[in-house]
């Protein structure tokens, strides 16, 4: 292990006091970090160190946590000396202890877990709870103040840093990428970021590359690549590199504090140059960053049992294990601890000394306590226009079409205009903005872009509050980042392509849940998800291009944080918008068409069809209100048309058969009460789909989603789901709902089939239905589109049509 003898005197950039407090900081940092890992009891070794001061099971990382502590404590002098405004993203978030130890050692910790106070008592109990049942996980979790990024899953430490910049042109957000986490895929591509980062509007990052040349088992890329192709590859991204590099304390304290001042200083100049209009509008800015190569383990044993640790992946974890079989690892233990000389450090009471205390900032200029490290302290409302403003009128079911996506589209316009002063609105997507039908929003903004625009380019600006880059992982990134210092968003995506996303929402999914256990912490803004070009428009672009699944990936997660919304139509998308904007500490998943479909609600019967989250819709239905023959049920835009169409058919076909038509807009409304608490009662949702009658469920997504949701409910065994069975390819948008068997002819053979009074008819009609699927599949074969009477098709058309009630 390193020997921590007395810093020598400086002579450089730091004074002999600055380099003494600040290695005295680091090494209380690394003992405090050591202390988690290891120690139940004896937090300062106060007598001699015994088995039963050691935790039986050994949990934590060490290798990162040297450098990670490292960095803090410098950052700590910039924003001391500069009054900076600064948070810290710990990518290797598995270095939760140093986190942790940094927090304490700013005294935030204990303000806000008071029964750990700073001193003997508190040491222990910090010390116990680490990794520790009833106590705190291992990675920078919420429990760790000042954190917005767990880190448990690597590669998105560098969006997020981004996206808490956006806006905030006061903050500078040091983000530490471990060089294991640079191997990821969405690492490596949020390296662009910085060509979407305004300096004359947003804040700053400074990524931190920290090179300490292993992962659990295997040497890293970037620490072993030459250096000129290292410098080369940061070159090219467009960063002007800084390289802090070696292993002796005090060579390193005088190397980070003149690299760190240099990065401020390039960073106020880039700005103050911006904001003053002294920057030429191209090329956009180099901005700095550090390359940081220090020891794995750094000043931790260099060997254990003749095996090099310090400076090798053995260090990864747990330096010293087996303590109880092997009293030699006790003893370096020990010995490990005691060469940090905590007796210097903490004073009579356990508390840190007070030159460590002063190296610290204060109040809220703490990293740990910054309020955007807890957005929810700066978030504000914000400000939505009128829903009638942007309604489609109608006067009937089925009068108009509109593009439903493109209403929301105008919607959202509004939205960003409202916003325009607060700056607290940003709409997210892989290219797909407009294709997703919401170019409107450009009247008002356009897409960020800082490098070059061409005379023919069409809606980019260096101001534009639109981020669109063909990387879901950076749009997710940006966006969560953006959310979690205090704003608000929406993500636009093809639905087949946000599962690429799918293990970035589990963890945010996760940090929600558990912030709700954290009293301190603050709401903050939904994460809101449109998903559009949906699986049922996508028969242009074929099978890859087809998949429902992210509602089950939502389904997953508890509860209290997911929604899921299929809104038929325009108006019920506007509502659904309204209100998810509104909420908080939630992911509100949305699933909508941007095609020209029929509109079925007027803007107040959708208010009111939205707020229950499901009902009948007595228009379509024949049952006047009595026990129906059959339930017809819906759950999607495509799903109702064809539900409806089919409804059309048997009205004609059979005019005395009593149908119910139930459409569902909240997707969780199916779940018992006691498990969502948009759920259904038992009594309600048996007044809606009856106890044994049968229902014909036509479902957006796979069909066993609505068995999962249904299945303690009487009529469960009733329950008959058509949905998507993955069948796809190229071809009509009809077929594609043919092939699924989702389409009104199934849908009819299915109430042929599971009513039994209609035994007398159900040969006729059924061979009526077959003779109509084979002319389906004969006329797309000749003609490359859908049958005249699909694409014509209206509601109430035919002689025998549904009466015109009113919406």
């Amino acid at each position: 292990m390193t020997e921590h003898t007395t810093i020598p005197a400086s002579g450089g950039l730091l004074s002999d006091r600055e380099l003494h407090d600040i290695d005295a900081y680091w090494r209380a940092a690394n003992y405090l970090t050591i202390g988690q890992i290891y120690l139940l009891d004896n937090p300062l070794l106060r007598e001699p160190l015994r088995l039963k001061h050691v935790k039986p099971r050994l949990l934590g990382h060490w290798g990162t946590s040297p450098g990670l502590s490292f960095i803090y404590a410098h950052l700590n002098r910039v924003i001391r000396l500069r009054d900076a405004n600064v948070i810290y993203i710990c990518g290797p978030g598995h270095g939760g202890p140093a986190m942790v130890a940094n927090t304490y050692l700013e005294g935030t910790y204990s303000e806000l877990n008071p029964d750990i106070a700073m001193d003997e008592q508190g040491m222990r109990k910090l010390f116990r709870q680490f990794s520790f049942p009833g106590g705190i996980p291992s990675h920078a979790a919420p429990d760790v103040p000042g954190s917005i990024h767990e880190g448990g899953e690597l590669g998105y430490s560098l969006s997020h840093a981004y996206g808490a910049a956006f806006d905030n042109p006061d903050l500078v957000v040091a983000c530490v990428v471990g060089d294991g986490e640079a191997e990821t895929g969405p690492l490596a591509a949020a390296w662009h970021s910085n060509k979407f980062l305004n300096p004359a509007r947003d804040g700053a990052v400074l990524p931190i590359l920290h090179l300490n040349g292993y992962k659990i088992a295997n040497p890293t890329i970037l620490a072993r690549i030459p250096e000129e192709e290292l410098r080369a590859l940061f070159t090219g991204y467009g960063y002007e590199p800084l390289f802090v590099e070696g292993h002796e304390p005090a060579f390193m304290h005088e190397r980070m504090a003149s690299v760190l001042d240099d990065a401020f200083d390039r960073i106020q100049t880039i700005q103050h140059a911006a904001r003053n209009g002294l920057a030429p509008t191209a090329p956009r800015p180099k901005w700095p960053m550090i390359v940081l190569r220090s020891p794995k383990g750094w000043t931790g044993p260099k060997e254990v049992d003749g095996l090099k640790t310090e400076g090798f992946w053995r260090s990864h974890q747990v330096p010293l294990s087996g303590l109880a079989e092997n009293p030699a690892h006790l003893a370096l233990l020990e010995e490990w601890l005691k060469s940090y000389r905590p007796e210097e450090l903490f004073d009579a009471a356990g508390a840190p000394v007070a030159a460590i205390r002063a190296t610290a900032p204060q109040a809220t200029r703490r990293m740990s306590a910054n309020p955007h490290a807890n957005g929810g302290l700066l978030r504000r409302s914000v400000d939505l226009p009128g829903l009638h403003d942007h309604a489609v009128s109608l006067e009937r079911p089925g009068a108009v079409k509109a593009e439903s996506t493109r209403v929301m589209g105008s919607f959202l316009r509004d939205v960003m205009r409202l916003n325009e002063a607060a700056k607290n609105f940003r709409i997210v997507g892989p290219d797909e903005t407009a294709s997703n039908r919401l170019q409107d929003v450009f009247e008002v903004t356009e897409r960020g872009w800082m490098e070059k625009i061409l005379p023919e380019d069409v809606h980019l600006g260096r101001d534009g509050r639109v981020l669109e880059i063909l990387s879901e992982h950076t749009c997710q990134g940006w966006l969560e980042g953006y959310l979690l210092t205090g704003r608000h968003g929406l993500f636009s995506c093809y639905e087949a392509f946000i599962h690429i996303v799918d293990s970035m929402f589990n963890q945010h999914a996760k940090w929600l849940d558990a912030c709700r256990e954290i009293p301190w912490r603050r709401p903050i803004s939904s994460l809101n998800y449109l998903l559009s070009s949906h699986v049922w428009h996508q028969e242009h672009n074929g099978f890859s291009h087809q998949d429902p699944g992210f509602i089950d990936v939502a389904l997953n997660k508890k509860a209290d944080i997911v929604r899921v919304y299929l809104p038929p139509d325009a108006n019920t998308l506007l509502c659904v918008t309204d209100h998810v904007l509104q909420t908080w500490n939630r992911i509100n998943v949305i699933v909508a068409g941007k095609p020209p479909s029929w509109q079925w609600l007027s803007m107040d019967k959708a208010i009111v069809h939205c707020r229950a989250g499901i009902g009948i819709w007595d228009w379509a239905s024949t049952d006047d209100g009595a026990e129906p023959d059959v339930v017809m049920a819906c759950a999607g835009d495509v799903p109702t048309l064809e539900t409806l169409a089919a409804v059309q058919i048997l009205r004609q076909e059979v005019p005395d058969l009593r149908i119910r038509v139930v459409n569902v807009v909240d997707l969780m409304t199916l779940q018992p009460k006691e498990f969502h608490p948009h759920g259904l009662s038992d009594r309600e949702f048996d007044a809606l789909f009856t106890t044994d009658k049968p229902v014909i469920f036509a479902y957006h997504g796979y069909p066993w989603t609505i068995h999962r949701l249904t299945y303690r409910r009487t009529n469960h065994d009733n329950i008959h789901v058509r949905g998507y069975n993955e069948e796809g390819t190229t071809t009509t948008p009809f077929d594609m709902t043919v092939m699924n068997g989702l389409d009104r002819y199934h849908i009819v053979e299915s109430v042929l089939q599971w009513v039994p009074r209609l035994g007398r008819v159900r040969i006729g009609l059924k061979q009526k239905m077959d003779s109509k699927l084979l002319e389906h599949r004969a006329y797309i074969r000749s003609h490359g589109q859908d049958m005249p009477e699909i694409l014509d098709w209206k509601w109430g058309q035919g002689p025998d049509a549904a009466p015109k009630r009113p919406v």
